[in-house]
C-alpha cells in the first residue's frame, strides 16, 4: 500500500460518486483521505474501483435493504441505530465496506507500481493487504447484518 502514500497531491474538491437509491453516495475525496490514496490514482480509476465496490456491497446487502424498506425505511441513514460522530453507525460500516473493497482493487491493479529491486517482495505485501482489506469489508458487512465475524463448521 505504500505506493499510494508517496508523492502526488490529493485534490481538495469534493468528488461525489452517486449510489443506488437506498445506499449513501460516496465522496471520492473522503475515500482518498481516509485510505491514504494520492493523486497517482486518477479520479477515473478511483471511480471504477468505487462503483465496483458499491455494486458488490449492495448485492451482498440486498436482502437487508429489502427488509429495511419493508419496515418503512427509505434509506440506510433512516434505519434507527446508535450514532457515532453524529452519524448512523450503519453509514460508517457501509463506507468501510466500500472503501476497503475499492482500495483492495486498486492495490491489486497497482502491484507493478514499484520499479525498484524490492518489487517481488512488495507484490507479496500488497496481495496480503488486499486480502486484509477484503476481510475488513466482509466484517463491516457482517456488522451491518448483525452476524458474527467468524463462521465455524464441524467436519
Amino acid at each position: 500500500m505504500s505506493a499510494f502514500v508517496a508523492g502526488g497531491e490529493i485534490p481538495a474538491d469534493a468528488y461525489p460518486i452517486s449510489n443506488a437509491q437506498f445506499w449513501p453516495d460516496i465522496d471520492g475525496q473522503d475515500l482518498r483521505a481516509a485510505m491514504r490514496i494520492n493523486a497517482s490514482v486518477t479520479d477515473a480509476r478511483l471511480e471504477v474501483a468505487v462503483v465496483g465496490a458499491m455494486l458488490f456491497t449492495n448485492a451482498e446487502l440486498a436482502d437487508y435493504r429489502d427488509a429495511r424498506r419493508a419496515e418503512g425505511h427509505s434509506a440506510l441513514a433512516d434505519v434507527p441505530v446508535e450514532q457515532i460522530q453524529n452519524e448512523s453507525q450503519l453509514l460508517h460500516q457501509y463506507r468501510r465496506a466500500v472503501y476497503c473493497r475499492a482500495l483492495a482493487e486498486l492495490v491489486e491493479r497497482y502491484t507493478s507500481f514499484d520499479a525498484t529491486n524490492s518489487g517481488d517482495q512488495k507484490v507479496t505485501e500488497e496481495e496480503t493487504s488486499a486480502d486484509q482489506l477484503r476481510r475488513d469489508a466482509r466484517w463491516a458487512v457482517r456488522d451491518i447484518l448483525g452476524i458474527s465475524h467468524t463462521t465455524v463448521e464441524l467436519l
